[in-house]
């Protein structure tokens, strides 16, 4: 782990080769927006909150979290009016911030682990987040989790993820630039694993890191070529696997862009 940086708690841990470090981002890290009184007010986070609780988000702890994170803060300037929308937003690279619904569903059942089963005041653990993308997602974990692991691929958006979370001085969030196929070995056993790209299957190296009790929620692709979400629990007779619906999430890749 790097040294924390004075005045910048979130913390930086590049996992890439020598040969990447000291490019420039292919993404300006620039901050996102300046907020407006609309946009900032605690009644615009509580509508979007009631919508969620509307649409079936029923634990009290994700609907707090949802409406504490100025997710307007995470956006370009231009899309600041659709903010609090439940659609997904462009960030750059090809990449989105996904909806506040899909953030919601996904902590949910990420919560919803069997270490956790008849505690429902209880923080998860450290969890893994991979495809940290604008870092809306991470800064929503942080108010379940003790300690939140996130690691990002594309060294643009890791460096727009590290300018939009500045702002709020997060200290058990620790950002990092590398394959999030492999996991964060040094950060394991995580209590939860939760991902924002899907692949064929999941990872061996996710279930590896994975806490005995902990969960991955994940999108994975499905039978019929498209994606469905899927969650599995780490018990200690082995792995065990649910698939729920369908979504649609940016492909899984490996390697460092």
């Amino acid at each position: 782990m790097a040294t924390q940086r004075p005045g910048f708690p979130v913390r930086l841990t590049p996992t890439a080769s020598a040969a990447t470090r000291g490019r420039l981002p292919a993404v300006p890290a620039k901050p996102m927006v300046s907020t407006t009184p609309s946009m900032a007010s605690d009644a615009v986070r509580a509508r979007m909150v009631q919508k969620l609780a509307a649409q079936g988000i029923t634990d009290p702890r994700v609907l707090r979290a949802l409406g504490a994170v100025e997710r307007h803060r995470f956006v370009d300037s231009a899309l600041v009016n659709q903010a609090y929308e439940d659609t997904s937003l462009p960030i750059g690279l090809g990449q989105t911030i996904s909806k506040p619904s899909v953030v919601a569903r996904m902590i949910e059942l990420l919560l919803g682990a069997p270490a956790l089963a008849g505690k429902p005041q209880e923080r998860l653990g450290r969890v893994l987040e991979i495809g940290t993308g604008c870092g809306y997602q991470a800064a929503v974990l942080n108010h379940v989790a003790t300690e939140v692991y996130s690691i990002e691929r594309l060294r643009g958006l890791h460096e727009r993820a590290r300018t939009n979370l500045r702002h709020f001085r997060l200290a058990t969030v620790h950002l990092m630039l590398g394959d999030g196929m492999v996991g964060y070995a040094k950060g394991a056993p995580y209590a939860g694993i939760i991902a924002a790209a899907g692949g064929e299957a999941v990872p061996e190296a996710w279930t590896e890191q994975l806490a005995v009790g902990g969960r991955i929620v994940a999108p994975t692709q499905s039978a019929g070529g498209g994606q469905a979400l899927v969650v599995i629990d780490k018990t200690a007779r082995g792995l065990e696997r649910r698939i729920l619906e369908a979504v649609h999430f940016v492909p899984l890749k490996s390697g460092i862009a």
